[in-house]
This record gives structure tokens, sequence and C-alpha cells, in this order.
């Protein structure tokens, strides 16, 4: 009768860990180093992104992104514009372009611009708004232009999961860079949910 057959000896922990670290280290190396740089591919926020692009120039809108940031300590930009109340929410032509209606600030507080400039010069907007709700925060803002309408979206970011936007009244500085918009006479509006606010412009 053939001897029973020996049991297998489990592998000693040390040349688990080994063989862990043998895997671990290189696959580390090649991803950090051959990693592109940017944020990672996100499909559906890519594919959004290339849908509105596409309607918008089907509907004959040029989109212009606009930085956000704190009014420095100096002085405001030149005011004088006549700001008037507007309909609430996104011009219904604009709205039905876009793939996704957008978050907009619960309320326009007030608007600080002057009421025309160069074309070649930048054009600095004063913005004091209420936030949709207490964890979003300000990214930036969209400008769409179609003939002599100009309209600015505020557009916005989650503050984070432990992150509460403190302090309801927020002021940011937009500037609409130089050359963005051509020599003519505009209504410029800045899109809020219960209202939005306008002010004509000329560029001269």
């Amino acid at each position: 009768m053939s001897a029973a057959p020996k049991e297998r000896q489990p592998w000693p922990m040390k040349w688990i860990v080994l063989a862990i670290l043998l895997m671990i280290v290189p696959y580390t190396f090649v991803t950090l180093h051959y990693r592109k740089p940017g944020p990672a591919f996100q499909p559906y926020e890519d594919m959004k992104n290339r849908a509105n692009v596409v309607r918008l120039l089907a509907a004959g809108y040029q989109r212009i992104p606009l930085p956000a940031r704190r009014p420095a300590d100096g002085p405001s930009p030149q005011g004088g514009a006549a700001i008037l109340p507007d309909a609430a929410g996104v011009p219904a032509d604009l709205k039905s372009t876009l793939v996704e209606p957008p978050l907009l600030p619960a309320e326009i507080v007030r608007i600080h611009a002057a009421p025309g400039l160069d074309a070649s010069a930048a054009y600095p907007i004063e913005l004091t708004f209420l936030p949709p709700d207490d964890r979003h925060q300000l990214r930036g803002a969209e400008l769409y232009v179609r003939g002599d309408r100009a309209v600015i979206v505020p557009t916005f970011e989650p503050a984070g999961d432990d992150l509460v936007t403190r302090g309801r009244e927020t002021v940011v500085l937009l500037t609409i860079p130089a050359g963005a918009l051509k020599p003519g006479r505009y209504m410029v509006t800045v899109a809020g949910e219960r209202a939005s606010r306008s002010w004509p412009l000329e560029v001269r």
C-alpha cells in the first residue's frame, strides 16, 4: 500500500510579503513615472463638455471662461453702469442650448462695473451674490456671447464633504479678457436663480 501524500506546507509569511513588495514597487514607479499630468479622465464630464461646445457653436454662441478671485485691498473697478433687474435664470435660448441647466447664485446682490471700455482692455466686474447653498463655492464663470447679448453664468463646485461655506454674501472679481468683446453695444446679464441683473455696455 502506497504511503499517504505529504501535506503541503504553506509559504512562510516573509516570502508572501516579499512577493507583494516586488510587485507593488515596480507598479508604483511605472504609474507615477508615465502617468499623464492633470486631472483624471472623467468620461461623463468630458462628453458633456464636448456636447456643450458643439451645441453652442451650432446656436451661434461663443463661450469664454472667466476667472474669479477675491477683490484685492486696492480700489474697486470703475463703476457707473446702470444696473437693471432682469428675469430670473438663464435666458431661454441659451438654457435650451446647454446640456444641463447650470447651478446659479441664489441672488445677485450688487454689481459694480463700468458702462464702457476700450476693446483692447480687460473688463473687471465686482459681483456680490448669495451662493445657491452652504455646500457650494464659486469656481469661476462662463461668458456666453451672441450678437449684442453677453450672458455671464457663475459656475460652482462642491466645497468638500467636511467644508461648509461661511458667510452668505460673497464678493468676487470677474474679469472679461481683453479682446473678448468686439466694438459695439451689448446688454450684459449676470444670471441668478431668483433674479438676474443686466446693464448696457459700450465697447469702443
